[in-house]
């Protein structure tokens, strides 16, 4: 058994999707001189979400009416799970890093949502193998993502209740220094109304860079004065539930439902655009998402061993986590949940968030470090979850539901 095991996990180690990855992981290292247009990126995350959300909606259309709830519950379990997640997180955090606590709250808030790179990857490997997945997976992509940007709030929203500084320091904490104005990040915060950029994080990079310089022993002052409590402004809310990646996808579900009920599809013709073209467009996505990744890992070495180890323990932890719990839902309601799914579901709860709840931080969160949650989410969760972690939980899958059958 474990010699099919590991025949099958390396086999599904090597799919051309993830040698594209692998690609774009060493051309940073082998320092080759090449650069990913920025625009490019974005025409492919574009086409990648709707693509997504669009064969979801047309799936979502066709699903019996018998099945609403058991469906509605399943969304339901998987927003808490993520919920759950953030907050276990944050514990684990607690006990294996050093971190700034304000930088804790954040790192748990990505691991608390999900990511849609991952899922398209998955979503790729899945269809390369020709392995089912039910219809509704992508609306659990767009209601998964959403926990973290809450489980960050809470937590940060607590610790400005206990004292926090303008620069996100809690008493007690090295640097606690109340007295520092960060207008530099509110310069950062109004300098474009894109969150989602390189520029912006390069910006935000520099901030944090002149915030640490402005970090002088003899000015702390013997009256602490917290920091400013976050208000539920209409900009924050847009970006929990109305940022460009939850549009687009949302928009594709749509789009995908209207025109699966008026008798059009996407899926069935074989469209050129947003089917043949799938696994082309994924391939480029994934190059230049292994430079990326290889470029965040030079952040992990200021964050220290405890978040290295987190950021490969979480997803792990997390995905297995997420297949029991599909597993038992299961089990208690007699659904019967295609293969796929159970891999999909485990993606959604392994995984990190580098889109919403950075956007989200930008906004609410501006004393936390921009540059060590993108490292772990980046550098290694996606990192690991595209090369090592799909191929794993497909086989623990597998091996579940072969000694555990669902009735």
């Amino acid at each position: 058994m474990l010699h099919e095991f590991w025949h099958n996990f390396t086999h599904n180690l090597f799919k051309p999707l993830l040698l594209f990855f692998y690609l774009g992981f060493l051309i940073p290292l082998l320092k080759v001189q090449f650069e990913f247009p920025y625009v490019l990126y974005q025409g492919l995350t574009l086409y990648l979400l709707l693509a997504i959300g669009w064969r979801g909606g047309e799936e979502l259309a066709t699903i019996d009416g018998k099945s609403i709830g058991t469906v509605l519950g399943f969304i339901v379990l998987g927003f808490f799970t993520n919920l759950t997640i953030g907050f276990i997180a944050y514990g684990l955090l607690t006990r294996m890093t050093r971190l700034r606590r304000v930088d804790r709250a954040t790192v748990a808030g990505y691991y608390g949502s999900d990511s849609a790179g991952t899922f398209a990857t998955c979503l790729g490997v899945l269809v390369t193998l020709d392995i089912a997945f039910d219809a509704y997976m992508p609306v659990m992509l767009a209601v998964m993502e959403i926990p973290g940007c809450i489980v960050a709030l809470l937590l940060v929203a607590r610790m400005r209740e206990r004292g926090m500084d303008s620069l996100g320091n809690m008493p007690g904490e090295p640097g606690y220094n109340p007295k520092v104005a960060v207008k530099l990040v509110a310069a950062a915060q109004s300098s474009s109304p894109h969150p989602h950029t390189r520029h912006e994080l390069e910006v935000e990079e520099e901030v944090e860079l002149s915030l640490e310089k402005l970090e002088h022993p003899e000015l702390i002052g013997e009256n602490p004065v917290p920091a400013p409590a976050p208000k539920v402004s209409g900009a924050l809310l847009r970006e929990v539930l109305l940022n460009p990646g939850l549009y687009l996808l949302f928009g594709g579900i749509l789009i995908g439902f209207i025109s699966r009920l008026q008798g059009a599809s996407v899926i069935a013709d074989g469209d050129h655009v947003f089917v043949t073209a799938f696994q082309g467009m994924l391939c480029l996505f994934l190059l230049e998402m292994g430079m990326t990744a290889s470029r965040k890992l030079k952040d992990l070495r200021a964050a220290g061993r405890g978040l290295i180890a987190f950021g490969l323990l979480a997803p792990n932890l997390f995905a297995v986590m997420g297949i029991f719990i599909i597993h038992t839902y299961a089990q208690i309601t007699g659904t019967h949940f295609e293969t796929g799914s159970y891999v999909l579901f485990a993606v959604l709860c392994g995984a990190a968030s580098y889109i919403a709840v950075p956007a989200v931080q930008r906004i609410a969160i501006p004393e936390a470090s921009p540059t060590v949650p993108l490292a772990s989410s980046l550098g290694l969760t996606f990192s690991y979850n595209v090369t090592i972690g799909i191929p794993l939980y497909l086989q623990i899958t597998e091996a579940i539901n072969g000694w555990l059958p669902v009735n």
